[in-house]
């Protein structure tokens, strides 16, 4: 074998490794909460960061039957954020995992 050779072995446990790592974040991300807010503080949406809504709080002060449409808009905006947090969580949970599949050693990897 050649100093330049691949690894077989070598690379089957790093691809493994990095498989492990990456149903290990999964799985974090799948309960992880992410907060999202409106309405400076007025209404707030809980979720996982694999976008699953766990809840949403509304300040009484919020709600006026006279003007449904600004809470809709409100809780639209938390789930925005709550769905933004999620996203930074994800990237950074998974970015490195995905990085990491260069140092496999793969050709055009």
């Amino acid at each position: 074998m050649n100093p330049g050779d691949l690894d077989l072995q070598q690379l089957m446990q790093q691809a493994q490794q990095m498989q492990e790592q990456l149903m290990s974040a999964q799985a974090e991300l799948a309960t992880a909460e992410v907060l999202g807010q409106a309405g400076n503080g007025l209404v707030h949406v809980t979720m996982t960061a694999a976008g699953e809504v766990r809840s949403v709080k509304l300040d009484p002060k919020i709600v006026d039957p006279d003007d449904v449409e600004t809470l809709q808009d409100l809780i639209v905006g938390a789930l925005h954020d709550a769905a933004r947090a999620a996203q930074e969580m994800q990237a950074q949970k998974m970015g490195p995992l995905a990085g990491g599949m260069g140092g496999l050693g793969l050709p055009g990897a």
